[in-house]
């Protein structure tokens, strides 16, 4: 949607709650950091918790509610997690059992909801130094793969890690590490470049997660630690119920990317 493209964080929100807007958020709201989302029942939320604190390369924590409570009071003021994201995935056991643009009637008093940082954070200022963002380009959903990259485990959650791939040519990717590096609390600078196999990636033109870019003569493929690995340990750990986000249909924060700098 062209009007969310300048829009502010809290205008994507409105327009996820009112249902214009159901599809893929990279290059929207431009400036503003985007957010991936996790909500279990409290029996499992210290677990979770534990996860992301032993794993911040995939899981940066931005926010976390109290049990039932649906506003990201600290990222986003005013706002609703069971209705301003453009898409949700409802889990039972591991298995994925709905995709619903609205999780009001599965909502629960016992949830926990975190709000963990995005790559797609960083993506303005990479933009705004030269560096290319192909799947902005060919408005497509970012591509991104299971590996082998085993995460530390923490209570009932293990599993690997799920990275986000953008190519670059090797020029671009020190540019692209050095203006990541600023941005911890968005995955910050890439896990890894070059040949995927060596990461137990076997087809890089078939993502597990959103969609296939082009990737040129001169370029190779870069990788930074992506926030729906938590979605990979959801399958392993089979929760009874979990909501997470689709992947690429991100909680827009009011927070600006300038706010996780350094961090």
């Amino acid at each position: 949607m062209n009007d969310l493209i300048h829009a502010t964080g809290s205008d994507v929100r409105a327009a996820c709650r009112a249902g214009r807007h159901t599809g893929p958020t990279p290059g929207l709201a431009l400036g503003y950091v985007h957010a991936n989302l996790v909500i279990l029942p409290r029996d499992w939320a210290f677990d979770f918790l534990l996860f992301c604190q032993r794993n911040p390369k995939p899981c940066p924590l931005l926010d976390v509610t109290e049990a039932g409570d649906s506003e990201a009071k600290l990222t986003a003021p005013g706002s609703d997690l069971r209705t301003d994201l453009p898409a949700y995935r409802v889990w039972e056991h591991g298995e994925l059992v709905a995709e619903p643009t609205d999780i009001t009637r599965y909502w629960r008093d016992d949830l926990v909801s975190f709000v963990i940082g995005c790559s797609f954070t960083f993506e303005t200022a990479l933009m705004a130094a030269g560096v290319p963002v192909r799947h902005i380009e060919q408005n497509v959903n970012v591509p991104m793969y299971r590996t082998n990259v085993p995460c530390k485990p923490a209570g009932r959650f293990s599993g690997p890690m799920v990275v986000s791939m953008r190519p670059l040519t090797p020029a671009q990717e020190v540019k692209a590490t050095q203006i990541c590096s600023r941005f911890p609390r968005a995955h910050g600078a890439p896990v890894h470049f070059g040949d995927p196999t060596a990461i137990g990636i076997r087809d890089i033109t078939k993502p597990d997660f959103g969609d296939g870019v082009e990737i040129r003569n001169n370029e190779v493929p870069v990788f930074w630690a992506c926030g729906v690995t938590p979605q990979a340990a959801l399958m392993q750990a089979k929760p009874p119920f979990a909501i997470t986000h689709k992947p690429g249909h991100m909680f827009l924060t009011d927070l600006k990317d300038t706010d996780l700098e350094g961090e």
